[in-house]
């Protein structure tokens, strides 16, 4: 806990964890307040209570009764106020409450305690083992029998950034009560800590009107919607293998790429790097933007420059699971699960018949996301400074990346609709990129019919919305897909099925 730490505990019981805090907090600036739920009265029943708020107070604490952890932004004694965390220790409603009114109390909990947490805050939320729906319970339960912790939390625009065991050791006088002066408590063995932080807001797509001076003559032009969060980011994890200057020349590391005849020299492979645009269907690694390394030189065409230029790329990569493969036209570089990551080939140079023009391209982003273990290509282009402050001190290659965004939540949605004689698939790729900013991963075709008499086709695609890099919940989900449904009318002139 960092100096001059406010912290808020609501739904407390007997106060005894507040308490145990208190005295773990005492040799920082730490203020802690701490509320329940219940009426003084009422509080004061539970055993040890009076001795725990006596001690929350003489430590500088603040004690506030009567205050529902769903409506946060009500409390006047809160108002003005903000929170470096809020925690909130094994929530339930109470009694045999299924999942379902947990889910929700967890839900309105959140929406409540983003109103009065600061900016870069975190939310605690202690849970029994199982209850959270993550990977991290072991064992875990069936999604549909959880509390579904990150898709609540989603909700109110957190994220999972953290989960780590309830540390019950560091709270030895913590005695955790049931709910509404219910002495019977929870099963804090195997309990989960999840941390939860704000999500950077979306940023909504939108047409560019471009203006460029080219040859001394104004040109404009137009940035389709879909790649407007893309067009004007040079940001790339460069491979530190690899030295570059953007647009000019290039000089691997000599272990790395040395020339045809295997002797070291001073002779420069030339190189440009940038970012490239493809209208491309959405799939799991398929990029409309990302940034390609094109390296070139001339050899003698007796060295096989090609096939030792490849093998000294697989020699460099193969650590991070590229292999080379031959094919017709040249040499490819493949990795799982992300494909294919370069090529090598060769071509004639036209005034010398004894040397090849050997050209080698590297998807700079695909390698990135081999040498850190990202779980998705989409983060290199996340405005999000946890993503970015993990890369300012140049980690090297096989550096895991520690993802800030745990277990989000996939949510698919089929769309259907007729279309007319005029229709081409690549629009509406570009379309759904656009109206959910992004974060569809995933488009299949399930389903086509062509109506025999008129000139209409049906078709059927199912969606899977997923983001590593910002809240995604049911709710914003199903508006993203409903202004698809919007865009698709208007801009494509489909018919909604």
């Amino acid at each position: 806990m960092s100096p001059s730490r406010a912290v808020l505990m609501v739904g407390e019981g007997n106060f005894s964890f507040s308490a145990s805090a208190c005295q773990l907090y005492s040799e920082s600036e730490t203020t802690v307040t701490a509320t329940c739920l219940q009426h003084q009265e009422e509080a004061l029943r539970h055993e040890g209570a009076a001795d725990n708020i006596q001690t929350i107070k003489d430590s500088g604490g603040t004690v506030l009764f009567e205050v529902d952890c769903t409506k946060l932004g009500e409390c006047a004694s809160l108002q003005g106020h903000l929170f470096d965390r809020v925690v909130f220790n094994f929530p339930h409603c109470g009694r045999k409450s299924g999942v379902k009114k947990n889910r929700e109390l967890l839900r309105n909990f959140f929406l409540s305690c983003v109103q009065v947490l600061a900016e870069s805050g975190e939310v605690h939320v202690s849970l029994c083992n199982g209850q959270g729906g993550t990977p991290a319970d072991q064992p875990k339960r069936e999604w549909h029998n959880s509390w579904q912790a990150v898709a609540m939390a989603a909700e109110a625009d957190l994220i999972l950034s953290a989960i780590h065991p309830f540390e019950s050791d560091k709270h030895q006088s913590y005695k955790c009560t049931g709910y509404r002066s219910q002495d019977k408590g929870f099963h804090v063995e195997k309990a989960l800590v999840h941390m939860f932080t704000r999500s950077i807001p979306y940023t909504p797509a939108h047409l560019l009107k471009v203006e460029e001076v080219v040859e001394g003559e104004k040109v404009q032009y137009e940035i389709p919607a879909e790649l407007s969060d893309y067009i004007f980011r040079y940001k790339t994890l460069l491979p530190t293998c690899l030295a570059s200057n953007k647009g000019g020349r290039l000089l691997a590391k000599k272990e790395a790429i040395i020339n045809a005849d295997g002797n070291e020299k001073d002779d420069l492979l030339y190189g440009i790097s940038g970012v490239v645009f493809r209208n491309v269907p959405i799939g799991l690694w398929a990029m409309p933007a990302f940034h390609e390394l094109l390296i070139q030189g001339v050899f003698p065409s007796e060295s096989e420059p090609g096939k030792l230029l490849g093998e000294k790329l697989e020699t460099l990569l193969a650590p991070f699971g590229v292999s080379i493969v031959t094919e017709q036209g040249g040499l490819r570089l493949k990795a799982q699960p992300v494909g294919l990551v370069g090529k090598v080939f060769a071509s004639d140079v036209s005034d010398n018949n004894n040397h090849v023009r050997i050209t080698a391209s590297l998807n700079l982003d695909l390698l990135a996301v081999l040498l850190f273990s990202l779980p998705d290509w989409r983060l290199l282009w996340s405005h999000d400074p946890r993503f970015l402050k993990q890369f300012s001190s140049h980690p090297s290659p096989g550096t895991p990346f520690h993802p800030f965004c745990l277990y989000p939540e996939p949510f698919t949605f089929d769309i259907s609709f007729w279309t007319g004689p005029t229709w081409e698939e690549k629009n509406f790729h570009a379309v759904v990129r656009e109206a959910s900013c992004g974060t569809v991963e995933q488009v299949k075709l399930i389903d086509r019919f062509s109506h025999p008499d008129l000139s209409q086709t049906s078709y059927c695609y199912r969606l899977i919305y997923h983001s590593h890099t910002h809240a995604l919940s049911h709710t914003r989900a199903l508006q993203f897909h409903k202004h698809l449904e919007t865009l698709l009318s208007s801009r494509l002139q489909v018919t909604i099925r």
